[in-house]
C-alpha cells in the first residue's frame, strides 16, 4: 500500500499536535513529509526526531541554522507544494496561512483546512485556486466536518439549511456588565474544548462562530440566510443539516478534534482508530440547545454582516478581530473592547476593494493599523 504524504503547517500548535497524534496511529496509510512551526523550536525538534520529515521549517527563531531548517514565511509555501506531499494540513493561525493554502490548491493538493481565516479573508480566491489547479479543501473544524459528513454526496440544492452549534464559551451565563472587564484567565477557561489561546478567545466572544458561518458559506455554497447558529453547551452535536424534505441529520461525537482531523485526511473513506473515545449516549445526556444572545455577543452579528457585505469586509473583520484579540491577550485592551474595535474598523474600512490578494492584504494591514490607533 502506497502511503500518502502529509505536510503539517503549524505542527506545534493545538491542531498540529493533534494531527500528529492521529498520524502516529496511522503509519501504514500516511507519512509525514514536512513540518513547519512558528517559534516553538524545542517541540518542533521532538517532532522531527519522531516523524523524520524530509522538510522542516521554522518561521521565527534562532535555531534554523543549527538544525539546518528552512526559515521565514516562505517555508509555509515550500512545504505545501512539495512533490512528495498529497495532503497539506494547514493549522497556521490567522491570515499568515493564506498564501500556503492558495499555493497548495494551485498545486493540486488536498488542503485539510484548520486555518478558517483563509476562506474568511479570501474565499473567492480560494475557489479560483481550486479551479485553476484541481486542489480541494476538506474542513478540519468540527462543525464543518460534521456538515460534510451529514451532506455526504448530496447536492447543495437538497439542503434547506445548516445549523452550526456553539458551546457558548466560558461566558454563557455572564451579563453584559460582567463581560466588559472579563480577564484573560476567565476567557481562556473554555468549558469543553482544549484549544490555542487565540481561538479560545474567539470562542469566548463568538467571533469564532462568525468566522465559521463565513467559512460554511464558501465550503458548501449556501447563502447566509440558510446558515444558522444555536448554542449547545455539551458540544456533542457538532452541526445539523436540514434537507428540503424536512429531514434533519446531525453528526455527534465526544468533543475531540482527533475525529475531524482523521476524517479530513481520509474523506470520503473512514479508517478505524482506537484513539477516538467510544460514544455513550447515556453518559452525555441530557443534550440542550439555546438561542444565541446577540446583544451580549455582538462579534457574531458583526461577522455575519461582514460576510454578507463581501469585498474586503470579511478581511477587515478578521484582521480587526486578530489584532484586538492580540491586544487583549497582552493586557492592552478590555474584553468588551474587542467587538467595538471590530465595529470601528468595519465602519472605517469595510468598503475597501477586495478583488485581489494584494488588495485584501492591504485591507488587512490597514485594519491592524486602525485597531492599534484605537488604543
Amino acid at each position: 500500500m502506497t502511503r500518502r504524504g502529509v505536510a503539517i503547517l503549524g505542527s506545534t500548535g493545538s491542531i498540529g499536535t493533534t494531527a500528529l497524534r492521529v498520524l502516529s496511529r496511522q503509519t501504514e496509510r500516511f507519512e509525514v513529509t514536512a513540518l513547519t512551526a512558528h517559534t516553538n523550536a524545542e517541540l518542533l525538534a521532538e517532532q522531527v526526531r519522531q516523524f523524520r520529515p524530509a522538510y522542516v521549517g521554522l518561521v521565527n527563531g534562532n535555531e534554523q541554522a543549527q538544525h539546518g531548517w528552512h526559515c521565514g514565511t516562505e517555508c509555509l509555501v515550500d512545504a505545501a507544494t512539495r512533490d512528495d506531499t498529497e495532503i497539506v494540513l494547514n493549522a497556521v493561525v490567522g491570515a499568515a496561512g493564506l498564501d500556503a493554502t492558495l499555493a497548495a490548491l494551485r498545486a493540486g493538493k488536498r488542503v485539510a483546512l484548520a486555518n478558517k481565516e483563509t476562506l474568511v479573508l479570501a474565499g473567492p480566491l480560494a475557489e479560483r485556486a481550486c479551479a485553476e489547479g484541481g486542489g480541494e479543501i476538506v474542513p478540519v473544524d468540527s462543525e464543518h466536518s460534521a456538515i460534510l459528513q451529514c451532506i455526504a454526496s448530496r447536492p447543495s440544492t437538497d439542503v434547506r439549511r445548516v445549523i452550526l452549534t456553539a458551546s457558548g464559551g466560558p461566558f454563557r451565563g455572564w451579563s453584559e456588565d460582567q463581560l466588559e472587564d472579563a480577564t484573560v484567565e476567565d476567557a481562556l477557561r473554555h468549558p469543553t474544548w482544549s484549544m490555542g489561546r487565540k481561538i479560545t478567545i474567539d470562542s469566548a466572544t463568538l467571533a469564532n462562530k462568525a468566522l465559521e458561518v463565513i467559512e460554511a458559506h464558501f465550503l458548501f455554497g449556501l447563502p447566509y440566510d440558510r446558515i444558522d447558529v444555536v448554542v449547545h453547551p455539551q458540544s456533542i452535536v457538532h452541526s445539523f443539516v436540514e434537507f428540503i424534505d424536512g429531514s434533519v441529520v446531525a453528526q455527534m461525537s465526544v468533543p475531540s478534534m482527533e475525529l475531524p482531523v482523521l476524517y479530513a485526511l481520509t474523506h470520503p473513506e473512514r479508517l478505524a482508530d482506537d484513539g477516538i473515545p467510544p460514544f455513550d449516549p447515556v453518559a452525555v445526556s441530557p443534550l440542550t440547545f439555546e438561542p444565541v444572545d446577540a446583544g451580549r455577543f455582538p462579534a457574531l452579528r458583526l461577522g455575519i454582516a461582514a460576510g454578507k457585505r463581501g469585498g474586503a469586509a470579511p478581511a477587515v473583520y478578521n484582521a480587526a478581530n486578530e489584532q484586538a484579540v492580540a491586544l487583549f491577550l497582552a493586557g492592552r485592551m478590555r474584553f468588551g473592547d474587542i467587538p467595538r474595535a471590530i465595529e470601528s474598523a468595519l465602519d472605517s474600512l469595510g468598503d475597501l476593494p477586495g478583488d485581489s490578494r494584494d488588495e485584501l492584504l492591504e485591507a488587512d494591514a490597514a485594519t491592524r493599523r486602525h485597531v492599534m490607533e484605537l488604543i
